[in-house]
């Protein structure tokens, strides 16, 4: 604790500060509006606090200067037109031609990627800078130039804003009021300067990758958890406005009844069934995929946290972000539409710096293969959906294994749980995710969550519990939650509890971002409403073979229910050609299959023909077609 004249507010920026010479526990902050008189409980205390507002004076400078810096532009293009002509001029060829624009245009990309490699850790080390500060007494994080001993009394750096060269008689005027403690406010010093709480949330639903909480626990892996707060420079980046809502329908919807229509399926794979367009979301599975990437800022916040050592740390968010991927599933009564063969979805968030891509590599059996970036960090991985309907409910077992890599080359690996969809026929539809999930890591630590299966009678429902452990086998930490609400974590065994505020000191680890204001039948998260957005300028950019440009889907979000199931019809029919093009030797355009473990990986080409608007021997899947 330490002692202050007044509970006010004063603005580090503007201030000096100064200790006193003739009380080694006291010194003093100036501002143009007031001084406060400050006092510790011991000279080391009031070393560290002078340590820290110096260099929260050097943070408020960086973030000054980080705020003047501009965005690299995403959209700088090049042309090959002069050297297409000079070429044709020398009597080249045309397929030189086009081999020689090729390597330009690959060499070009690569160099605007390693620029904006160089431009991303530029901005990153403002907001290390800032999260340094955040962490002030956390000795293996800061470590600048300004420690302990360069902060004595004797010794105290060149810092204009800093002296004990001044005479008492500033003390002297205010010795006898210091003397009466009674007339002073004791407060805690991190009340005092900071905002602290155990519970606090992370800044859900935006590219602020900070945890607002610093909390140490104690754990028997030997390694300190802290929660550190990491400050995303995201918060730089231009912010791209989305919509919010879906357009209005046209026509009013009609009912009807699925179980007239699946009632002679009992016991067969539902994604052989053919449904209209009533039982569709506006969405397709590759759209679904992306969806699982709504908090995609757990991923960024889990490589920093690597940055700085604290590998314990990087395993809980990665098992949050996997967790995370279920949340939107409450309440969503509909099917996404199953793709057609060949069928592709990209996502370019630069506010939110990830890129997504999807294709689905197979139709038989149905095989959807995903590659996606972010800050410091690569993901990718295929799925296989196999379900059986059972009547009241039906079952669906992902097969497949999604894998991150970080790039300081560590590795977490896991498969999806069981999904129940219930209620198909009589109740309200609703659906639950049960079984264990196993996160695997190449170095020091792995995760067991598992998802409780209701029960009936069970009046916590969505409960997800889990540890991390290392090597050896020895529990790090334990997990805690709902895959609908959130996550926190705690050195204490949550295997005998039922919820997080059963437990003293749980810490939050992720949690659920308000629904939307405007989530229509298909109770579409605010997330999943921006997913199918397409803009002209979009459109011109993007492959005949994309998700947003498929008419049946299209036409269901504007509520043309009418042109939607024709259009459904007309392309399942062009779907059953699939299996013949498959068999005839199809291959994927973006994805190529690993020889030993069968996953398909992304090859690479997609965003460089992107750039390039060259889509040469990309099918117009969705168009008209001849079936002879």
């Amino acid at each position: 604790p330490f002692l202050a004249l007044t509970s006010s507010v004063s603005y580090q920026e503007v201030s000096a500060f100064r200790e006193s010479k003739s009380d080694d526990r006291r010194f003093y902050i100036f501002s143009p509006t007031k001084t406060l008189h400050l006092k510790t409980d011991s000279k080391d205390d009031r070393v560290a606090w002078i340590e820290a507002l110096i260099l929260a004076r050097s943070v408020y400078s960086l973030r000054s200067l980080s705020g003047r810096i501009t965005f690299v532009q995403s959209d700088i293009s090049v042309s090959t037109a002069r050297l297409r002509n000079r070429m044709h001029q020398d009597g080249l060829n045309e397929s030189l031609i086009q081999d020689c624009e090729q390597i330009m245009l690959s060499e070009f990309s690569s160099y605007r990627k390693q620029l904006k490699l160089r431009y991303d850790d530029h901005l990153s080390l403002f907001g290390s800078s800032r999260h340094h500060f955040e962490e002030g007494k956390d000795g293996n994080i800061i470590q600048g130039a300004l420690t302990k001993n360069e902060f004595s009394s004797s010794r105290h750096g060149n810092f204009s804003e800093y002296s004990t060269t001044e005479s008492d008689e500033f003390e002297k005027q205010d010795g006898g009021e210091l003397t009466c403690e009674e007339d002073y406010t004791f407060f805690d010093a991190a009340d005092y300067f900071t905002e602290s709480n155990s519970r606090s949330s992370t800044m859900s639903g935006s590219t602020d990758c900070g945890v607002h909480s610093a909390t140490n626990i104690d754990n028997p892996g030997g390694q300190e958890v802290v929660d550190i707060q990491i400050q995303d420079s995201n918060n730089m980046l231009p912010e791209i406005k989305r919509r919010s809502k879906l357009p209005e329908p046209t026509e009013k919807e009609k009912g009807i009844s699925l179980w007239s229509i699946i009632k002679d399926s009992v016991g067969k794979d539902l994604t052989r069934v053919c449904l209209p367009v009533y039982f569709n979301e506006p969405l397709s599975s590759l759209q679904k995929c992306f969806e699982d990437f709504e908090y995609s800022y757990l991923l960024d916040q889990a490589y920093e946290y690597g940055k700085v050592g604290n590998s314990l740390m990087r395993i809980l968010k990665v098992a949050a972000f996997a967790i995370s991927g279920y949340a939107s599933s409450v309440a969503r009564p509909c099917k996404p539409f199953n793709p057609l063969l060949g069928e592709t979805y990209e996502a370019d968030f630069p506010d939110r710096r990830i890129r997504f891509f999807a294709e689905k590599v197979s139709h038989h059996p149905m095989l959807i293969a995903c590659h996606s970036e972010g800050k410091g960090w690569k993901f990718w991985g295929d799925s296989n959906v196999k379900s059986k309907f059972w009547g009241q409910s039906i079952q669906v077992d992902p097969v497949g294994v999604l894998t991150v890599e970080f790039d300081d080359g560590e590795i977490f690996k896991w498969s999806k749980v069981t999904t129940t969809i219930n209620n198909l026929i009589l109740g309200k539809l609703y659906c639950n995710h049960h079984g264990i999930m196993h996160i695997k890591g190449n170095r020091q630590y792995s995760c067991k969550l598992k998802f409780k299966e209701p029960s009936l009678l069970d009046r916590n429902p969505h409960l997800v519990q889990g540890f991390v452990e290392d090597n050896d086998g020895k529990k790090a930490s334990f997990l805690i939650g709902k895959w609908d609400e959130s996550m926190y974590y705690s050195n204490l065994d949550t295997s005998k509890v039922k919820s997080a505020d059963q437990l003293q000191g749980a810490s939050l680890l992720w949690e659920k971002n308000k629904p939307s204001p405007n989530p229509t039948r298909y109770n579409l998260s605010s997330f999943a409403i921006t997913l199918n957005e397409l803009s002209p300028e979009l459109q011109e950019k993007l492959p005949p073979t994309d998700s947003r440009l498929r008419p049946d889907q299209r036409h269901l979000e504007n509520g043309e229910y009418e042109k939607a199931n024709a259009e459904k019809l007309r392309l399942e029919r062009r779907q059953r050609m699939s299996t013949k093009l498959q068999d005839n030797g199809w291959k994927p355009r973006w994805f190529e299959q690993d020889a030993e473990d069968g996953t398909y990986h992304y090859k690479g080409g997609y965003w460089e023909a992107r750039d390039q608007g060259r889509w040469d021997g990309c099918l117009n899947i969705f168009g008209e077609f001849s079936e002879t």
